[in-house]
């Protein structure tokens, strides 16, 4: 089977009574004609587990049939207004939810069987609105739905919608001005993001929100949620191939492992430890295609700034071949893990940890007081791996300052974390600690770069290659990475000296 077709949708939705006429739309974002409507009867089934994991994660999977985009089609959260939609054709078992799809949001459905859980009918109205040019501008859809949900209980309903879409090719923006003028004409928003949430609103679990003055378990378990949902996010895009796909699910690892560890005076550290062991094999294990991504860049912008009469030889052919090589391997190693066992244990035990997680007594406490410790304490940690690299020389210093941009990178965190508490009282503080990270991570990447010249010296001069250029390359991240320890050495003095709340002195 083909793989899956993205399409990107920016819409809104609206309700509209019984009887009403649709709303005309000319002279608004551009749009010159209203089309009469155009009629399309669409039947669709809609697909998750019995536990309706799809739609928590605010995922639709269904099979359509009718319209002129029939087919199965997988809808992932993008943000309010913009989701990213992926096609199949129809074809095969039409009671049998495609590979290619079940295993896109296996970080969401966890292994459980994908089972049909509701039928909507819709007797569709579309009026296609058109720029003087007459490309169009959106679609506006008059919607008459009757659904069915299955369960324990069955459930009827039928309901009037309209639908605003935009083109593609039109800008996101304009989503404003078709939004105020349908309000004007007595239209209001839907309170449901799909037609899916409307029927079934009531078996889908609320996430868990905190008070006005939250605990510091809410705090803390709102910052997992995010980061566990990023995870998620990323998983789906790196099996897509998507483009910084990979860099994001290593961030979103991180700040659950940072968070886990930093926190673990509010959430067990006791219990989450063998996570936070699981969430570090899986980093390691994404690394390699990373790592590869980021010095390839590099070094071809390095290459880039090289007058041509420096460059000897046929180096960018040589290096295409060299990291062609090197990012399939390291994709190979990434994907072998992300359909593993051991991952969707990890996945599992993510789940499990949100839904009970071992909350100790400091996290009944109020924020303000059962988060200040948690990160004095990373702040504390960060101020003696800078004292531990002072006076050290080449790989030492090298070594002890990638352990500071570490600190730096968890201290950064747990300001993340504490946001909603503390989020004005750390803002310059968390600015000057990342801009330490910033400049410590190029640091890294000059040693790591550094690393892969005398690596592709080596393996250049065995090809015949003049290695000249690499050799040079090398000289100059030598001399770039003493002045981001001095540029380092200047960032750090901002960061002692400059404001915090008295309790993190």
């Amino acid at each position: 089977m083909a793989a899956p077709s993205p399409v990107t949708e920016r819409e809104r939705k609206y309700e509209i009574a019984a009887g009403s006429g649709v709303p005309r739309l000319i002279g608004v974002g551009g749009v010159e004609t209203q089309d009469d409507p155009v009629e399309h009867v669409l039947d669709a089934s809609y697909y998750d587990t019995e536990t309706f994991r799809l739609a928590r994660g605010g995922i639709t999977l269904r099979r359509r049939v009718g319209g002129p985009d029939a087919g199965w089609h997988l809808k992932l959260p993008v943000s309010a207004d913009e989701r990213q939609e992926l096609q199949l054709p129809l074809g095969g078992d039409p009671h049998k939810v495609p590979g290619r799809l079940r295993r896109l949001v296996r970080a969401y459905t966890l292994g459980e069987k994908l089972v049909p859980i509701a039928h909507l009918r819709t007797d569709r109205f579309a009026h296609r609105l058109a720029d003087a040019r007459g490309r169009t501008v959106a679609t506006l859809t008059d919607d008459h739905v009757t659904g069915e949900a299955g369960g324990a209980t069955a459930r009827l309903d039928e309901w009037r919608e309209l639908e605003l879409e935009l083109d593609p090719a039109t800008e996101p923006g304009r989503l404003e001005e078709f939004d105020r003028a349908l309000a004007a004409a007595g239209v209001s928003a839907a309170p449901w993001p799909s037609k899916l949430r409307r029927l079934i609103a009531d078996r889908v679990p609320a996430t868990p929100r905190g008070g006005k003055k939250p605990s510091a378990g809410e705090v803390v378990l709102a910052s997992l949620r995010e980061d566990h949902g990023r995870l998620r996010r990323a998983d789906v895009g790196v099996r897509l191939d998507a483009d910084d796909s990979v860099h994001q699910l290593r961030v979103a690892i991180r700040k659950l492992r940072s968070t886990l560890r930093t926190f673990g005076a509010v959430i067990d550290k006791k219990q989450t430890a063998p996570i936070v062991a699981e969430l570090q094999w899986l980093g390691r294990r994404l690394s390699p295609v990373r790592d590869t991504e980021v010095t390839e860049e590099r070094l071809h912008e390095q290459l880039d700034a090289v007058p041509p009469e420096l460059v000897f030889g046929p180096l960018r052919p040589f290096l295409t071949r060299y990291f062609a090589r090197e990012a399939e391997e390291g994709r190979t190693r990434a994907m072998a893990a992300l359909t593993g066992e051991r991952y969707l244990r990890l996945l599992r035990a993510l789940d499990a940890l949100l839904e009970e997680p071992p909350l100790t007594a400091r996290a009944r406490k109020p924020a303000k007081a059962g988060l200040r410790k948690p990160v004095r304490k990373a702040a504390g940690k960060l101020r003696r791996a800078e004292a531990a690299a002072r006076g050290l020389e080449g790989d030492e210093l090298g070594k002890a300052l990638h352990d500071v941009r570490k600190k730096a990178k968890r201290a950064r965190y747990a300001a993340d974390t504490v946001k909603p508490v503390y989020g004005r009282k750390l803002r310059t503080w968390r600015k000057n600690v990342k801009a330490v990270q910033t400049t410590l991570g190029e640091h890294q990447d000059t040693v790591a770069a550094r690393e892969v010249l005398h690596h592709l010296a080596i393996a250049g001069h065995g090809e015949g290659q003049n290695t000249f250029t690499f050799g040079m390359l090398h000289a100059r991240d030598a001399g770039r990475a003493e002045q981001l320890r001095e540029t380092f050495a200047s960032e750090w003095r901002r960061l002692r000296k400059g404001d915090r709340p008295g309790w993190l002195r």
